[in-house]
């Protein structure tokens, strides 16, 4: 249930409009509401209360309310235009990944709902307003106008704070905090703390028997949300096993399968009819979208990481300081992940049986995500693969001792890159430093002093 909750919170954070849409029917309701009102109160408002509302006449209040109006819309068009601005740059400049962090930027949207708020609600009491004429009487509401006044004035620190706020947000050191907040919070909703030496539950179920029937995609997208409660009650109420091998991220093809069902019990089967209505009920338990989310999707945070550090070190900006940054937030991510079950999980029914089989990346698919393609583009740079080794060294330290093997497997791979780079030996001697470390941070030492270590250091060479 936190999950599906998740999933429908990411889904209205991410979009521009739900807020500005809220504020402005409430503008609307409140203009509308207001001046009736001030007709209810007319001419039995206490003089210290007067003295501080709107005094002047018809004439005066409708160029303060048509002040109002004009300036708002103005300035909203401005603040609409520096975020999209800011998108662009984002995208271009860091990943185009990283929009979803602005588009579900609060500050954002409550900035864009105040000023449409009171630009609706300006043109909806300056309909009110009226000067004498035959039979009828002059006609200013008061408390009405003060109300645009306040707004306006509102509108103008909003606008303040808002210009400081994306002046922050466009700092890559604030996009990649923001990155790895989401990241944790998505580890800690989905994933349990992991109990070092325990085996994968996907080892002990028996492998889909010969006629297990394929279930089939139904649209194309990016799986962005199993709903896992569901499809075990799908299993049970089937009396069969489901098995998705498709990841939360991944991309579907249309057609193409993406699970596999049989039946729980071993000398039974599963015929032709009930197979398909189970097929279609799986389907229905898994939803697709345009892009990938971090709702359920444990590995999007370190793609996110990893696609700064790629864009960081193409050779159109040559950042490796950024590729830098973006490692060192991605190592911390990843000692988290490294305390937390990861790989397959299983569902199982009140008697304790296997029912659903869910696939989900394993560490070392994440640690690969993280230092694969750095490690390739970066591969010219001594700083960056310093700053790799660096990671392995800070992973292995805080994960258990199954998961070392992992770490030593990057670090090999990390060596092959240094041997085919032509590095000057005050290089060589400092990565290999860097090498040692991390194997004495596999096996749980951690050397206060790398020069200690040089003397016994093996060559990357």
């Amino acid at each position: 249930m936190r999950a599906r909750w998740s999933t429908v919170r990411d889904t209205a954070r991410t979009q521009l409009w739900p807020l500005p849409t809220v504020a402005i029917v409430l503008a609307l309701a409140v203009g509308v509401l207001l001046p009736l009102f001030d007709a209810a109160i007319d001419g039995s408002v206490s003089g210290l209360v007067s003295g501080l509302l709107f005094s002047g006449g018809a004439d005066a209040a409708r160029t303060v309310l048509s002040a109002i109006a004009g300036s708002l819309i103005t300035v909203t068009s401005l603040t609409f235009s520096l975020t999209v601005v800011t998108l662009q740059l984002a995208s271009s400049q860091f990943s185009p990944r990283l929009l979803r962090t602005f588009t579900r930027d609060r500050y954002v949207h409550v900035t864009l709902g105040l000023f449409l708020a009171t630009f609706i609600y300006a043109l909806t009491v300056l309909r009110t307003v009226r000067n004498s004429a035959d039979q009828r009487d002059e006609f200013v509401p008061q408390v009405s106008v003060s109300v645009a006044f306040l707004l306006a004035v509102a509108s103008v620190l909003g606008l303040v704070v808002f210009l400081a706020h994306l002046a922050r947000q466009i700092r890559v050191e604030t996009m990649l905090r923001t990155v790895h907040a989401e990241g944790s919070a998505t580890a800690r909703l989905l994933l349990d703390e992991h109990a070092p030496g325990t085996v994968a539950a996907w080892s002990s179920l028996p492998s889909p028997p010969p006629d297990a029937c394929s279930v089939t995609a139904r649209s194309s997208g990016f799986l962005v949300r199993v709903d896992e409660d569901e499809l075990l009650s799908v299993a049970v109420a089937a009396g069969a096993v489901v098995t998705l091998d498709r990841e939360t991220g991944s991309f579907l093809v249309a057609g193409t399968p993406i699970a596999a069902v049989w039946a729980v019990d071993p000398a039974g089967t599963l015929d032709r009819d009930a197979a398909d209505q189970l097929a279609d009920r799986v389907r229905g338990c898994v939803t697709t979208g345009f892009e990938r989310t971090a709702a359920q999707d444990v590995g999007f945070a370190l793609r996110q990481l990893a696609d700064v550090a790629n864009k960081a070190l193409s050779p159109g900006i040559n950042d490796p300081t950024t590729a830098i940054h973006a490692l060192g937030h991605s190592s911390a991510l990843l000692r988290e992940l490294a305390g937390r079950d990861l790989g397959d999980r299983v569902l199982c029914d009140d008697e304790g049986r296997a029912r659903v089989v869910l696939h989900r990346p394993g560490f070392a698919d994440l640690m690969d995500q993280v230092v694969g393609q750095p490690r390739r583009y970066g591969a010219a740079d001594p700083s960056v693969l310093g700053r790799i080794a660096v990671l392995l060294r800070e992973v292995a330290w805080c994960m258990g001792p199954d998961r070392g093997a992992v770490v030593l497997d990057q670090l090999a791979r990390l060596q092959g890159t240094v041997q085919a780079q032509d590095f000057d030996e005050h290089e060589l001697r400092r990565l290999s430093e860097l090498a040692a470390e991390v194997r004495l941070a596999v096996a749980g030492r951690w050397p206060l002093a790398g020069p200690a270590v040089a003397t016994s250091a093996p060559d990357m060479t």
